[in-house]
């Protein structure tokens, strides 16, 4: 019976999303009716069993949606937290990215049961679990965000664009319930934050900065992140260095690189391999069955930094930053170094997902679409680099940023700074 009544609902959901291929109705449906039995049922009932429990006031939940171990979001928390010694900290890695469904759904309900005491919950990502229960009035929860800025639409901003769930999905399953503070990287992008969360005129978005931006100010961190790429690909030492650090394709449950075709590493060691080397890190929630190879013969001017390097370290090591529309170009701002957009297939990517800004008007460097270009660009970067246009950038995006975010995150959260 349950089965038949999951059917049934999954054909009412299909008929209120009429312009949308049939097989694509059918199976949001049947996703949407398991949902709502999930979030609206299961889930809530979970947390009650426990909230005739007294609430932990030492209790600090740290949430990782994505993968299975913490963040550079929560890592300087988490040192702070256990170096106070105050505080009994649960983390719950709920490795949405890397675990079947069924898998995953059990660590939600662990996570909602051991919620139900918990005096603060960290998030860094939309959260359904903890959106969708009966939260106390006593349980702060916190939203610190993974990534800098306001560039890529996300949320309820995304109401109208193919990435995006429709209204009445936002509305029905909204992950941004809940909050009782967002954390974002400057005051000119908290109405981002708002529209994309639905938070308008609650004023839980406040501009106290990304606590895994401090590390750009730690000169010892600086210097053992580019110690460490030397290790690593020791044709590094004596050249600078570019970082090609574009964004996912697609849906993030199936995403894929950029097209590599219109990439080329053959053309670009030609020009550059006597000045520069080429690092690469692709998104994190790209399988690695689905990363393309460096081509034979380039092995000394490139280098896939896959999991061996995390994307601060590369940051720091970096001279020269190519992306297309990732995030990163937030945090590497504060270092007020050359960016160069190679965007190739723009167009797709605004009526996919859109931006906050008009993508040409944000950009604080050139926006290149042919391997022509590109490369022409980094052969004469030093006459084309507008070191202005990217503080300029960095003062608007970034200005909550500047060594102290964790502390000031702590401070208005606990009443007190952690740091010894």
């Amino acid at each position: 019976m349950e089965i038949k009544r999951i059917a049934q609902e999954a054909v009412r959901l299909a008929k209120k999303t009429p312009l949308r291929p049939l097989w694509w109705k059918i199976t949001g449906g049947l996703n949407n009716a398991h949902r709502i039995r999930y979030q609206e049922k299961w889930l809530p009932d979970i947390y009650r069993r426990y909230i005739d429990q007294p609430i932990d006031e030492r209790k600090v939940i740290l949430v990782e949606r994505r993968y299975g171990e913490m963040s550079s979001s929560l890592r300087l928390l988490y040192e702070d937290l256990k170096k106070d010694g105050s505080f009994r900290v649960h983390v719950h890695c709920l490795q949405q990215s890397e675990l079947k469904k069924l898998d995953y759904e059990r660590k939600c309900a662990r996570l909602v049961a051991d919620a139900a005491t918990a005096k603060y919950i960290f998030l860094t990502d939309a959260s359904a679990p903890i959106s969708c229960i009966p939260k106390r009035e006593e349980t702060k929860v916190i939203q610190l965000w993974h990534a800098c800025g306001a560039f890529k639409k996300f949320g309820r901003s995304t109401e109208e664009k193919i990435f995006g769930m429709s209204r009445e999905e936002q509305e029905r399953f909204s992950e941004y319930r809940n909050l009782n503070l967002v954390s974002v990287t400057s005051p000119g992008i908290v109405w981002a934050y708002e529209e994309a969360m639905g938070l308008q005129g609650k004023g839980l978005v406040k501009p106290f900065g990304s606590s895994r931006t401090d590390v750009f100010y730690d000169q010892a961190f600086i210097a053992k992140a580019k110690a460490h790429l030397q290790e690593l690909f020791p044709s590094s030492r004596g050249k600078k260095v570019i970082l090609f650090a574009p964004t996912f394709r697609g849906r993030t449950a199936s995403c894929t690189t950029p097209d590599y075709q219109q990439f080329n590493l053959k053309k670009l060691s030609q020009a550059l391999s006597s000045e520069y080397v080429v690092v690469i890190k692709h998104h994190p929630l790209i399988k690695e069955e689905n990363l393309p190879k460096i081509p034979s013969g380039l092995s000394d001017f490139a280098f896939d930094a896959g999991g061996k390097l995390s994307i601060e370290e590369l940051l720091c090591a970096a001279d020269v930053l190519i992306t297309d529309y990732s995030s990163v170009i937030f945090e590497f701002s504060l270092f007020e170094k050359p960016i160069l957009f190679y965007a190739y297939d723009l167009g797709d990517f605004i009526d996919w997902r859109g931006f906050y800004y008009p993508y040409e008007e944000l950009t604080p460097g050139p926006v290149l679409r042919t391997m022509d270009e590109l490369t022409d660009c980094l052969v004469h970067l030093n006459e084309r680099f507008e070191k202005k246009a990217v503080s300029d950038f960095r003062e608007k995006f970034m200005s909550a940023c500047d060594g102290h975010a964790t502390e000031r995150i702590e401070q208005e959260v606990f009443g007190r700074s952690l740091k010894k």
